[in-house]
């Protein structure tokens, strides 16, 4: 098994206690590398500098809706410094987030805006974060452009009509935890329906933890349940999908064969 989680948090004080143990969990399942995200320019640095310890662990660097009200003068000359290190792979997550409006509309989009401006300019993919936004995102996608180098819709919550205007525009489809619940028959219809090559999986640990373990804190080798979950949608063998999807990760985020299996990864 090789299997890509290409999105977790795991500089979270969720994993303060274990986070070692929680990477090498993930050899047991064939979990052989992490695209750890950011939020703020704290989280980016605390995920550039995990990367540069574990040659298992890659970092994305970004603003997060969330957080763009608070971001200083100079964020995006921070992150472009940041984006120069080897150990970061992709911008992001950045976007728009109405659900929580945790900052204002107006300066959530600004701060996307300002980050795909970047990501052209630094020709690197994006995370892309949305939430009860799809309108707004999508237009400002076609009106400003995105990096030659495309991106991910992470954690996808839309509809079809969304996902297939999104993979349009070059963007993988990112399929988390949800994907599991009893429930998610809109996210199994788009499961089953997007090209397997515009395909992605993820965890957004510490948070969604996928069945059958919903209800306690997520990590990087629960991405096994949310493949198993996929591959059962698709009628195809695990593996065979598993193989598929970390094709995908690796031509997106440009990353390598992963390092050799051993206990405790390989310093950088």
């Amino acid at each position: 098994m090789d299997l890509i989680d290409t999105h977790a948090h795991l500089d979270s004080e969720l994993f303060d206690e274990d986070r070692r143990e929680a990477i090498n969990r993930c050899g047991a399942v064939g979990v052989t590398q992490i695209i750890n995200a950011s939020y703020d320019l704290p989280s980016s640095r605390r995920a550039a500098a995990l990367a540069r310890e574990d040659s298992r662990v890659f970092a994305t660097v970004g603003v997060h809706p969330h957080d763009a009200e608070g971001a200083p003068a100079d964020y995006l000359a921070q992150l472009a410094s940041l984006a120069g290190r080897p150990e970061v792979v992709a911008l992001g997550e950045m976007g728009l987030d109405y659900y929580r409006d945790l900052s204002p509309r107006e300066i959530q989009q600004r701060v996307f805006r300002e980050q795909l401006a970047l990501s052209r300019d630094l020709a690197m993919p994006v995370v892309i974060h949305n939430r009860d936004a799809h309108g707004d995102l999508l237009e400002i996608m076609r009106r400003d452009g995105v990096s030659p180098a495309g991106g991910v819709m992470h954690c996808f919550s839309g509809s079809w009509e969304v996902a297939r205007e999104c993979m349009k525009m070059g963007f993988y489809i990112s399929l988390a935890g949800p994907v599991t619940f009893k429930n998610a028959a809109r996210l199994q219809d788009i499961a089953r329906r997007a090209p397997l090559d515009r395909l992605l999986v993820e965890t957004d640990a510490p948070y969604l933890t996928p069945e059958p373990h919903r209800g306690r804190r997520n990590e990087p080798s629960y991405v096994i349940y949310v493949a198993r979950r996929v591959a059962q949608l698709r009628n195809l063998p695990l593996e065979e999908l598993a193989a598929a999807l970390s094709a995908n990760a690796r031509r997106l985020f440009n990353l390598p064969e992963p390092p050799p299996k051993t206990g405790s990864g390989g310093q950088r």
